[in-house]
């Protein structure tokens, strides 16, 4: 199955015009992903792990991706080490910062307004500020 990719990938190598829109496909591809990640990260479920598939993405046809996923798996590795040595505090202040951010890009894009006014609170607070 691998080989079947691999001869394919080495034919459309082989055809300048249809190697450069490949290669132009990938990176739009691997770009969206990368950036809905990096949009994902601060929120619960799986922010890091579509940044690293953006990465990964595109890895398969760009060096500096290649590089780049390296980096930035090493520095996650890292930072999740620090964060599980760190006392309970830390990691409970660390998860309250998290609430925040989230809390306030939820008010940001409105969402907290429109679920108030689901539920009959019509607070203006709870209005985004940019909307």
């Amino acid at each position: 199955m691998l080989a079947a990719i691999s001869n394919k990938r080495n034919e459309i190598r082989d055809k300048k015009k249809l190697n450069l829109i490949y290669r132009c496909v990938v990176g739009v591809v691997g770009a969206a992903v990368l950036i809905g990640g990096i949009v994902l990260i601060p929120y619960p479920g799986p922010g890091w792990l579509i940044v690293f598939a953006g990465l990964g993405i595109l890895a398969s046809e760009f060096e500096w991706a290649h590089r780049l996923l390296k980096f930035a798996r090493g520095k996650y590795d890292l930072w999740m080490d620090w964060i599980k040595e760190q006392h309970w505090s830390v990691q409970a202040l660390l998860g309250l910062l998290t609430c925040a951010v989230v809390l306030a890009t939820l008010w940001l894009l409105g969402a907290l307004g429109l679920v108030g006014g689901w539920v009959g609170i019509d607070w203006s607070w709870l209005q985004s500020p940019i909307l």
